[in-house]
């Protein structure tokens, strides 16, 4: 039941962009508002005052491992996509890119903070700064076939908003930001995920009509996000030395879809568009079936209860 709101609320996105509710030039002013000024503010709420985030293992292994998922996604989605017979040029590296990253922010965050708690929350969030890195390092590098890194893309508000936690944090000054301030942090970040949702189910109607869906990409993308790579992302989650917050974070890192990065960086390095699309639809759409299985699954593996 916990992952169900979530998706409600992608679906009344596109209801409301189907009904002309909700218009295409809607969507990026308030996803601007969304990712700079709301989204901080969540961060910020969530990690100051989380004694998690005063553990130099924790932060390390959270960034550690997010950074590396992408890594690990990236090669299943290459070995894969070779057997499918996809080629550098022909959309090979879309598809590996777009099958190796889940949605690590607006879909996981309100169902790691149902399921877990705030504790959980603040290691997300370290974790998600590991796998900004990589999208836009390793990522940015396979898709453009170059090795020219767009560091100033790093330098954006949630990324700001962590290191900041951490270092109050890391001081101990975060027991001073309290009262009225510490109110309207958390008021701003309350409609984060609501508004960020809404919009994203307005984006995914949009991309259905990109490019006709194929049963090579669609099928393929969707084993390998929703089944292949979780097992593996699970593996990690009981067998590493780590925390039990980011044990929690993985489980439902393994259950999540296909990420909206890769349709944006397919767009601007060259990739193809409609092969992040459809794998991006297809395994949110799957998702609504697989991810409370998945999840199950995972704690009772990783915990064995």
């Amino acid at each position: 039941m916990a992952v169900l709101p979530a998706y409600i609320l992608i679906v009344l996105g596109a209801v409301a962009r189907r009904c002309g509710l909700l218009r295409n030039h809607h969507d990026e002013p308030v996803m601007h508002v969304v990712f700079h000024v709301m989204y901080p503010c969540f961060i910020l709420d969530k990690i100051l005052g989380s004694e998690a985030m005063r553990d130099g293992a924790v932060l390390g292994w959270s960034f550690g491992v997010g950074f590396c998922e992408l890594c690990v996604g990236l090669c299943v989605g290459l070995l894969f996509g070779s057997l499918l017979r996809l080629e550098k040029g022909n959309g090979l590296r879309t598809f590996a890119f777009s099958v190796g990253i889940q949605n690590f922010g607006f879909t996981a965050l309100p169902i790691v903070q149902a399921l877990y708690g705030a504790a959980a929350v603040s290691v997300l969030m370290v974790h998600n700064l590991g796998v900004e890195l990589s999208i836009w390092t390793i990522g940015v590098m396979l898709m453009s076939n170059d090795k020219k890194i767009p560091w100033k893309k790093l330098i954006n508000g949630p990324a700001i908003s962590v290191v900041l936690g951490l270092m109050l944090v890391g001081l101990r000054w975060d027991v001073y930001i309290q009262g009225p301030i510490r109110e309207s942090m958390k008021m701003l970040g309350t409609g984060t995920f609501p508004v960020a949702l809404i919009i994203t189910g307005a984006v995914m109607l949009d991309m259905v009509k990109v490019e006709r869906p194929t049963l090579k990409i669609a099928l393929g993308g969707t084993v390998l996000r929703l089944f292949i790579i979780p097992m593996i992302i699970l593996a990690g989650a009981k067998y590493l030395p780590i925390s039990t917050e980011l044990r929690q974070v993985l489980i439902v890192q393994s259950a999540m879809p296909a990420a909206m990065s890769p349709l944006l960086i397919a767009k601007i390095y060259g990739g193809r568009p409609g092969i992040a699309a459809q794998i991006i639809v297809f395994t949110t759409v799957v998702s609504l079936l697989t991810l409370p299985w998945i999840i199950s699954f995972g704690s009772k593996w990783v915990f064995g209860n």
